[in-house]
């Protein structure tokens, strides 16, 4: 299978998870990116079948009212059953790293509210151990030094990922070089240095349920 058609049976096999728990007054989170994308073409179809959705950045807010979806804001809805996002990696523990595409804030924050996560990815994805792919830190523009000399005394090697603004108004630092042997606490300490807005692990709230696209067919894994 090529890697659309890998995404595509992961967005139809979120889709056929979550469809039978919808109602008319259901509301979906939305991640961002290419795995994300697919699963807003395959829920769409079903559209008259809940209420809209919370968007996890601006372009996927677009993408979502283009297809006719109605898009909340967080801070108006009130239940959120679901939210489906894809993932630059993650371990068997569905602990995961986020923020490729700099959307990690307000995914982290939809995740944070949703009653399940669900995490939709090709078997590439999925590693014994976070880090091959490089850490995304959200920063606030004038911390942006501090923070970079505060993570190489964590480890790694920050970068500034140049020309790139969050939906925030924040810049992105990428931290190469790492074995996250433990998620939660690495989550911790990056943000606890002053200026860093969150970081890329998904750990402390980590998927739910892993969607994983293989040459087999989809397979699942738990938290």
């Amino acid at each position: 299978m090529t890697q659309d058609q890998l995404k595509q049976a992961v967005a139809q096999a979120a889709v056929d998870h979550i469809l039978p728990k919808l109602d008319a007054k259901s509301i979906v989170g939305w991640g961002t990116g290419s795995t994300a994308n697919s699963f807003i073409y395959a829920l769409a179809k079903h559209k008259m079948e809940f209420d809209g959705a919370v968007a996890s950045s601006e372009a996927t807010a677009a993408r979502l009212k283009g297809h006719g979806i109605p898009v909340y804001e967080l801070n108006t809805v009130s239940d959120l059953e679901f939210y489906v996002d894809g993932a630059d990696e993650s371990d068997e523990r569905l602990n995961l790293i986020k923020g490729g595409g700099a959307a990690l804030t307000r995914e982290k924050i939809v995740a944070a509210v949703a009653k399940t996560f669900i995490c939709i990815a090709g078997a590439s994805k999925l590693v014994p151990v976070l880090g091959a792919f490089p850490l995304p830190v959200e920063v606030s523009p004038m911390a942006r030094s501090h923070v970079a000399r505060g993570r190489v005394k964590l480890g790694g090697d920050p970068g500034y990922r140049e020309g790139v603004v969050t939906d925030n108004g924040n810049v992105i630092l990428d931290v190469f070089n790492l074995q996250i042997v433990n998620p939660i606490e690495l989550e911790t300490r990056i943000n606890a240095i002053v200026g860093v807005v969150t970081n890329g692990l998904f750990a402390a709230r980590g998927a739910d349920l892993l969607l994983l696209g293989t040459s087999e067919g989809v397979k699942s894994l738990t938290r």
